[in-house]
């Protein structure tokens, strides 16, 4: 199951840049993970400094 950002998220980029397919994108507000792209590989969840990145 593909990844979503929760509103915990504060924008820190960390998860942007450990995407290994490019899944992730600054929103408006917080980060968006594009579930069509999203491998469910956990590197988001790995290095999100909140818990952000959730799996669906």
């Amino acid at each position: 199951m593909p990844y979503r950002i929760t509103d915990e998220c504060i924008s820190c980029g960390a998860c942007e840049a450990e995407c290994p397919v490019e899944a992730i994108t600054q929103g408006d507000d917080i980060y968006v993970i594009d579930p069509e792209l999203c491998i469910s590989c956990g590197a988001c969840a790995d290095v999100c400094p909140v818990d952000a990145p959730v799996e669906e």
